[in-house]
């Protein structure tokens, strides 16, 4: 599996080093692993794993402007593990309502020795941070409406939303409410993944 992800890193432009390369299948090996059990993504193969979890998540990496991040409604801890594994000097808060995928992040952060991980078992409404972040990151959300509705407290001033979509939807942004705009849409290229891949940039207007 490792000279797999080195393939597939190595159609990017991504710096990966060995131990992450290390981490980030033993990542897979321990979703593997747990989905049996807990069901925790409907990806079931470990190569498919690699493609559809692991370089879908990484490809965000060279965006991620600041120190700290939430990603909400991380599910088995997606894109944030693998963002948090490639990027170390950064701080990531996992926030899931879901006991189960919490209790799974905890023990992928014991096992691999991930340091920057913070793993929050709470509904988003109810999180009330005493910072706010960098970059509020999620692709569990079904549009940007619900996204930045249900997520309007956690930037800090000068934070962003940073939404993980397929397509562009063009009728997404004209369902913004009126406090918010997108200030940036990025297609990104992610090896042996079909279809578009984008990351949608909304912030709060002055």
């Amino acid at each position: 599996m490792k000279q797999r992800l080195a393939q597939l890193i190595a159609q990017t432009d991504l710096e990966v080093t060995d131990q992450q390369v290390e981490q980030l299948v033993g990542y897979v090996a321990l979703l593997h692993k747990w989905n049996k059990a807990y069901n925790l993504t409907s990806v079931r193969d470990p190569q498919d794993m690699l493609v559809k979890h692991i370089m879908d998540s990484i490809v965000v990496s060279t965006h991620l402007d600041g120190e700290r991040f939430i990603d909400v409604g991380t599910g088995p801890g997606l894109p944030g593990i693998p963002l948090a594994i490639m990027n170390p000097n950064k701080d990531f808060t996992l926030l899931d309502s879901l006991g189960k995928r919490i209790r799974f992040i905890r023990q992928v952060i014991h096992e691999l020795g991930i340091e920057n991980v913070t793993p929050v078992q709470s509904r988003v409404e109810e999180f009330q941070p005493e910072v706010g972040f960098d970059a509020v990151l999620s692709r569990a959300f079904a549009s940007m409406n619900d996204m930045v509705s249900w997520c309007h407290h956690l930037p800090n001033r000068d934070g962003c939303f940073m939404a993980l979509k397929g397509q562009f939807n063009q009728q997404e942004v004209e369902e913004l409410p009126e406090w918010c705009s997108v200030t940036e849409v990025k297609s990104l290229q992610v090896p042996e993944l079909e279809g578009e891949r984008h990351l949608v940039i909304l912030t709060a207007k002055d």
